[in-house]
This record gives structure tokens, C-alpha cells and sequence, in this order.
């Protein structure tokens, strides 16, 4: 399939009316969990905030399961998470249950999507095989978070001759691809932590779009799923806020444009870190097995959004009305290590 078709029949953008006011009635937005694990209180915390950005806007909610690496995501994780954003009283509109125009919603089911921009990038000369360590491959197609750890590409199999890559290839060697970056400066402007600029030289320098075993990279897939099903509305955590910039270099070179962006501050602990089980960061499946209503959680983190005055029960449907992207905070925000305990005395 050609990729101008997908991206044609997929491309939706916000509207400007004559007053200039933003239309929101073609707004689609999605929620895309990962079925590594069961849902946690930070999953929750940007699956509520993404809902309830979308139900302000009267917009459609997707949810996608980026479900690519088959070493970590698991048919029963994918189950857990829809039982529990179903307790936590959030819908959508289309997703794997569901079904919807733009089917399927998993991400094991679309590579074929996925090879088409691979096919596309290949044609136009902009990818070629790498062959450097696993080691600083590993995490790079199934983790988002691809470049946090400070890794810059430096180039080294970008001018391979085809003699050289057969030789490594005959000696044993598989091969990652990565895509030529080139000089690109990407700038955009994030709706609660504004203006952002990145050279990706600098920044990652040439990053993957395929691993050595044929999975395609997170990057690449994200991008081809959001243009392919209209999403032009994206809210989530500002772990991400790095990744962004190779994304709207990928939506570019695609033909599509990108959609509007709002990175969310992240949970975490007392001491710093990104929340986990360390510091008491109970699933949301355990936390219900213990007694913790629903309406207890969304109220916690509302008020952790600045949403509310106190951390009081709440149902997520009663916060729409009321909800801006000015009343979130910008920098990370800490949550005691005993909040589980404080959960189950507010219940």
C-alpha cells in the first residue's frame, strides 16, 4: 500500500474558525499504553488528564495499544489495562475492543503499515543498516524513552560501502536501520511547556527505525499509527518531550503535519525518581483488591493536576466541565511514598 494513501485518508487537523477559535469537533486524540505490566498510578495519571482534554474538546478518544515488542507485552496485560480505565470510569470511542474506521488498534497487527514508510524511506535514499553493538541498540524500539540515556549516534555506518556491509553481514553480523537525520532543526511549541527546538545531530543523531530482529522502533510506529488514524491531538508525559522532535521529523517526511503536542509533568517520589514500586506505587488492580474506590484515585490525582482544592472522591466525568491545560502544573510533581496508605483512608 502506498503511504500517500494512508497518510490522505488519515490526516484530520484542528480547525480555525473566523473568529479565530480553535473547532474542536474533528479533534481526535488517543491514550497508547504499553501491555508490559499492569496500570500504576502514573498510567492513570496521564490516561485521566488525556481524557479529560479530549472530553473538554467534545473530540473522539482512541486507544492504541503499542503492544511491539513481543519479549515484554503480554494478551493479559492488554486486558488489565482496559479493565482498569474501565473502573476508572474512562471510555473511548474507538480502540481493540471497540473497533472503528482505522481497526486494527494493536500494534502487532499493523507492521505492514509500518514497512510502507520503511519502503518509502528506502526508496528515497534517507536509511541504511547499522551494525554497532546490541548493547547500544537494546532499548532503543521498544522503550519511548530512546535517547535518555545520553547516547548520541555518531555516524558510524552511515557511509558503509555495500562491500563493507556484506562483509559484516557474512561475518555473522544482523543489522539494526537507522534514519539520516542530516542538519534538520525541529521546533514546535508544546502546549504547557512551550516553545522546544532540537538539532538531531546533537540531540541523538541518526536514530532506529528497525531493530536487528525486524521490530520496528517505537518512533517510526507511533508516528505511522498517528497520521494513519487522524490522531492530531496528543497528551502525555514529558518523558516523551525528547523523542518529539524525531516524531515531527518523521510526520514531515511523511507528507503529514504533526499534531498538537501537550507534554504532561511526570509523578514522582520523594526522592526524585519517576514513581515505581519502590515507592509504594501499587497497581490499580491491587489498590482496588484492597478497597480503594475508583472515585478515591481520579480525586487524588485531580488534585495532584490542580483540579480540585483537596483530595476528595470524584468521578472523572464531573471534572470535564471544569478542566483547562492552564490549571496543570509544569514541573515534575511529588507524591509521598505512603499515598497509597492515604488512598485507603480516604476510601
Amino acid at each position: 500500500m502506498e503511504w500517500s494513501v494512508i497518510a490522505e485518508n488519515g490526516s484530520v487537523r484542528d480547525g480555525i474558525d473566523s473568529k479565530g477559535k480553535l473547532m474542536s469537533r474533528n479533534m481526535r486524540g488517543r491514550f497508547a499504553p504499553s501491555p508490559s505490566g499492569r496500570m500504576h498510578l502514573g498510567n492513570a495519571w496521564a490516561a485521566l488528564l488525556a481524557w479529560l482534554d479530549l472530553r473538554k474538546l467534545n473530540g473522539t478518544m482512541v486507544l492504541r495499544m503499542e503492544d511491539l515488542d513481543p519479549d515484554r507485552c503480554r494478551p493479559e496485560y492488554a486486558e488489565g489495562l482496559l479493565e482498569d480505565l474501565r473502573w476508572l470510569g474512562l471510555d473511548w470511542d474507538e480502540g481493540p475492543d471497540r473497533g472503528g474506521p482505522h481497526q486494527p488498534y494493536s500494534q502487532s497487527e499493523r507492521p505492514h503499515l509500518y514497512q510502507a514508510a520503511f519502503d518509502l524511506f528506502d526508496k528515497q535514499g534517507l536509511i541504511y543498516p547499522c551494525f554497532c553493538s546490541r548493547a547500544e541498540l537494546r532499548s532503543i524500539a521498544s522503550a519511548p524513552h530512546a535517547g535518555e540515556s545520553g547516547l548520541v549516534y555518531k555516524g558510524c555506518c552511515a557511509e558503509l560501502s555495500p562491500h563493507a556491509q556484506q562483509l559484516k553481514r557474512f561475518s555473522g553480523k544482523q543489522s539494526a536501520y537507522r534514519l539520516r537525520v542530516g542538519d534538520t532543526n525541529i521546533k514546535f511549541c508544546d502546549q504547557v511547556l512551550g516553545r522546544q527546538e532540537q538539532l538531531l545531530k546533537e540531540s541523538c543523531g541518526d536514530f532506529v527505525i528497525r531493530r536487528t530482529d525486524g521490530v520496528y522502533a517505537y518512533q517510526l510506529a507511533v508516528v505511522v499509527d498517528d497520521a494513519a488514524m487522524g490522531i492530531n491531538r496528543v497528551l502525555r508525559g514529558a518523558d516523551l518531550l525528547a523523542s518529539t522532535p524525531r516524531q515531527i521529523y518523521l510526520w514531515q517526511l511523511l507528507g503529514s503535519v504533526p499534531p498538537t503536542f501537550i507534554h504532561v509533568p511526570l509523578l514522582m517520589g520523594s526522592d526524585g525518581a519517576r514513581l515505581s514500586k519502590r515507592h509504594g506505587s501499587l497497581s490499580i488492580a491491587e489498590l482496588r483488591r484492597l478497597g480503594v474506590k475508583a472515585e478515591v484515585i481520579v480525586g487524588y490525582l485531580a488534585f495532584l493536576a490542580g483540579l480540585t482544592n483537596q483530595p476528595e472522591p470524584v468521578r472523572a466525568s464531573e471534572l470535564i466541565a471544569s478542566f483547562s491545560l492552564g490549571k496543570l502544573p509544569v514541573d515534575p510533581v511529588i507524591v509521598e511514598n505512603e499515598f497509597s496508605q492515604e488512598l485507603l483512608a480516604l476510601s
